[in-house]
């Protein structure tokens, strides 16, 4: 649900269109998108818009419940993961709920990419810097 202003229009009516447990995917510049998915690209080069960048700005503007994220994020990009841990946590002071946080493969990742309302592809260049998101209510 959306909680403030966002300038792009895309993300604007994503966010305002989100319904309870609606899932939509935050991804790096190299994440295979399917087809039927609507793809939201603010990808402009490499690196811009970071995936933080992005993810702080879908935090400030939705209410989420749940992340989803994959194993090897941790393991092979351990400082991008931490920001996106704190990140996190941030938001769940912020809202006062605790977020569910559920670790699967990259490739059971990519399969449930197929089930997001959305798929946000940034500029970052960082393996595994993908998050999928569970709408939450605002109350």
């Amino acid at each position: 649900m959306k909680k403030s202003t966002l300038i792009n229009s895309e993300l604007s009516y994503l966010v305002a269109t989100l319904g309870h447990t609606d899932e939509i995917t935050i991804c790096d510049a190299g994440l295979p998108i399917p087809d039927h998915v609507t793809r939201i690209d603010l990808a402009l080069t490499h690196g811009v818009p970071s995936f933080a960048q992005t993810v702080k700005t879908m935090l400030d503007e939705s209410q989420i419940e749940g992340v989803v994220i994959a194993e090897e994020f941790a393991k092979v990009s351990p400082e991008h993961h931490a920001a996106l841990i704190d990140q996190i946590k941030t938001e769940e002071a912020r809202c006062g709920k605790p977020l569910s946080i559920t670790y699967i493969t990259h490739e059971e990742f990519k399969q449930r990419t197929h089930e997001s309302r959305a798929v946000v592809r940034t500029g970052e260049c960082t393996p595994y810097a993908n998050v999928i998101f569970q709408a939450g209510v605002t109350f």
